[in-house]
């Protein structure tokens, strides 16, 4: 039996091999569709949940990760929040010191055996430091890398670094109204504190903000960085349609590697150039303020925090700057004594152990580590070793 449809359209067959009649909702009774419960779509977001509350922690058990003395974040990895968030609660299950700041302390110039926290330990005469750093990390983004992944630094004792080269110029310091690119934008606040040359749109600015506290989305984030060169899977299926889209996972963590020593060698074998900064005053400073964030919730979660200022490559300031430099010195550590903060500010090492304006070459982070025992603030750091 046939019907025309309305309008002369053409008329639906009823075969055996189409028993659904489309106006006839008691046809689809026979058809292949899956029509789920209440009880069942109950199950279905119970399982759901469950995936996402236990795949990062079962995903912990199968990736190998056991860092050694030098271990520092990959720099290939160095937005991966959650890998540096499962570093610091391996850290926080041993009794060590954690040196935290930005590509200084992390050791941009050189290998992980040449850093500011391989000579602590070496002086120490044990492995009492761990490197904390992370490549990128301005104070804005610092405050938020320990905020949101960092929550369990809790009664610890930490070195903490102020790099003044984020005071250098209003764009270092965030305060331009132009908008422009700096690193770890998904670090800083988004809503709390307003940043001039930031134009993430509203829609953007939640989704950070949500994902930050949600452990299955950082995760799944994390696996797009170590595993497949920073695209989902669809994309990278896409990319490599020959290959298997599960075998990258057996791969494992890269190496905790270097960045080679630039073409040129230190500053002073690139010239020695003298360079004009327009410094931000410390009582406007954005970055200072960030600074200070970070460091105060450090200390509200009962960690004995010592701050080392610097040293910042003085040879290449003029004589004004450097004048104004002197004086943000003093300024942050008079800040700093008055609330009651163990700090150091060394002299500026020998202008031959500058790669550039902050980054010091091995046998600089070698002196610094001597200078920062030296100084007598650093017993907050824990025994000061014997003076040879």
């Amino acid at each position: 039996m046939t019907s025309m449809g309305i309008g002369g359209a053409s008329p639906t067959l009823r075969t055996p091999e189409n028993p659904v009649e489309p106006n006839n909702p008691a046809s689809f009774d026979c058809s292949h569709a899956l029509r789920l419960s209440g009880t069942d779509w109950i199950i279905v977001g119970i399982a759901l949940l469950a995936l996402i509350g236990l795949a990062p922690m079962v995903w912990q058990r199968f990736e190998k990760f056991e860092p050694d003395a030098d271990y520092r974040m990959p720099y290939e990895l160095s937005s991966d929040y959650w890998l540096y968030s499962r570093y610091c609660r391996e850290l926080c299950g041993q009794a060590k010191a954690l040196v935290i700041g930005d590509s200084v302390m992390w050791g941009h110039y050189v290998p992980p055996d040449q850093t500011l926290s391989h000579y602590l330990n070496e002086l120490s005469g044990r492995e009492r430091f761990a490197n904390l750093g992370l490549d990128g990390t301005h104070p804005a983004a610092l405050e938020g890398l320990l905020r949101y992944y960092g929550p369990h630094l809790c009664g610890r004792t930490i070195l903490l670094h102020f790099n003044p080269l984020w005071m250098s110029s209003a764009k270092h310091d965030l305060q331009t109204d132009k908008e422009f690119h700096f690193n770890h934008p998904d670090l800083v606040s988004q809503f709390a504190v307003k940043i001039p040359c930031y134009k993430a749109p509203f829609a953007e600015r939640a989704r950070i903000a949500l994902r930050r506290t949600i452990p299955f989305s950082n995760w799944i984030a994390h696996l797009r960085t170590t595993y497949y060169e920073n695209m989902d899977v669809q994309h990278w299926t896409l990319a490599h349609p020959y290959r298997n889209p599960l075998a990258p996972l057996t791969r494992g963590l890269p190496a905790s590697a270097g960045v080679p020593e630039p073409a040129g060698g230190t500053w002073v074998e690139k010239g020695a150039r003298k360079q004009d900064l327009a410094w931000v005053e410390l009582e406007t400073s954005l970055q200072w303020r960030f600074f200070r964030r970070a460091l105060d919730l450090l200390r509200r979660q009962a960690n004995q925090v010592f701050v080392l200022v610097g040293p910042f490559n003085e040879h290449m300031l003029n004589d004004s700057d450097a004048a104004f430099y002197r004086t943000i010195k003093t300024q942050v550590a008079a800040w700093l004594e008055a609330n009651k903060v163990p700090h150091s500010v060394p002299d500026a090492l020998p202008a031959e152990h500058y790669v550039d304006a902050s980054h010091p070459i091995g046998a600089g982070y070698a002196l610094l580590a001597r200078r920062i025992f030296d100084d007598p603030a650093s017993a907050a750091l824990g025994e000061r070793p014997k003076t040879p």
